[in-house]
């Protein structure tokens, strides 16, 4: 299984409608994705590690799917759909990492 992270850094003008990402973006994602992706987390960032430190990440979610080519299977005939959404939400430029699950 594989995990496609997808986070948001903090910023000083940094915008972010949560409530806009957990009910209408993810589920837009999840629902255009289909059975590619088995299903997904959202994280909504409350602090660094050090006391009263901003989070690094305004937010990120987490996509789980069985494989690399089926996350590209069900991401990427959306992608324009999925990406073009983004400024609905915020104004930050969110950055990708695919990970290999090994604990889960």
């Amino acid at each position: 299984m594989i995990k496609v992270s997808v986070l948001y850094p903090q910023q000083p003008d940094a915008q972010f409608d949560h409530a806009y990402y957990r009910d209408q973006h993810m589920p837009m994602v999840k629902a255009r994705m289909g059975a590619h992706c088995s299903h997904y987390t959202i994280d909504q960032g409350l602090a660094g590690g050090a006391p009263g430190a901003p989070p690094p990440f305004v937010a990120m979610c987490h996509l789980y799917c069985a494989s690399v080519e089926a996350f590209q299977a069900g991401f990427g005939p959306h992608a324009q759909v999925i990406m073009a959404d983004i400024p609905n939400y915020t104004n930050l430029s969110p950055v990708l990492q695919v990970s290999e699950v090994v604990v889960g």
